[in-house]
């Protein structure tokens, strides 16, 4: 836990093409992908899932679906064709996945996600649960990554005013510095885009690839603070609640 003796750095990861110039095994690692994998991760969590089990492609999610594992997943924002469920938070809300296990594949927030296992602990954060990420990375004592699922290895908007605006909040509780420019540049953006989020977030091209296939109706609640204090987290193979762990 935090001493409060000596300050911590936070720095941020553009995309996950970026991470192998990180050393991350002492490192809080933040997964971001907020359009929409860390948002739906989060809100599954709150309505009750047991687990979600990050996938690397289609070809496994597969065999967990012939296994009979509930299957979540998408491939350039289209459903996969055998998935019970696409990456959208409100795939969730009106059915029943309290204590149920889930096999998970996405475009990008999945392979971020296996970018980073070997971070010291790897959270998913999203605006859904800002609070409860700020909180534990206040109070554990260690540098920390914000680590931006981004576009196909390329860097995207929305995932990095996430990570400015965790790093400003962080950077204003005097317990953080920054640990590189990504970290600077971040919260400029988020300083000049957090009056009118959501118009900013309209310049972003996966807002657009969202509304061009009819999915961008999650656009405003992917962009809401705190509606769950879940912290969901990755032990082994699979993402739990935090509780079980920390």
């Amino acid at each position: 836990m935090a001493t409060g003796t000596t300050k911590r750095n936070i720095d941020v990861c553009f995309t996950p093409a970026l991470i192998e110039y990180y050393d991350i095994a002492n490192k809080n690692v933040v997964l971001i992908d907020i359009l929409r994998a860390t948002s739906t991760i989060c809100t599954a969590f709150d309505l009750g899932v047991r687990e979600i089990i990050p996938v690397a492609s289609e070809t496994e999610a597969l065999a967990y679906k012939n296994k009979g594992f509930i299957v979540a997943g998408e491939r350039d924002g289209k459903v996969l064709s055998f998935a019970d469920f696409g990456n959208s938070p409100f795939n969730f809300m009106d059915s029943d996945i309290k204590g149920k296990s889930i096999a998970y594949c996405t475009t990008n927030g999945t392979k971020a996600i296996f970018s980073a296992k070997q971070a010291l602990h790897l959270v998913v954060g999203s605006y859904l649960n800002f609070s409860a990420v700020i909180k534990f990375l206040e109070a554990d004592d260690h540098d920390v990554l914000m680590l931006c699922s981004g576009w196909k290895n390329k860097f995207d908007i929305e995932d990095t005013l996430f990570a400015g605006a965790v790093c400003d909040k962080l950077l204003a509780g005097g317990n953080f510095i920054t640990g590189g420019d990504a970290a600077i540049v971040s919260v400029d953006l988020w300083n000049l885009a957090k009056n009118d989020l959501l118009a900013y977030i309209d310049k972003s091209d996966h807002r657009k690839r969202l509304k061009n296939l009819g999915l961008d109706d999650v656009i405003e609640y992917c962009h809401t603070f705190d509606k769950t204090e879940k912290l969901p987290i990755l032990k082994g193979n699979s993402i739990i609640d935090s509780y079980e762990v920390l």
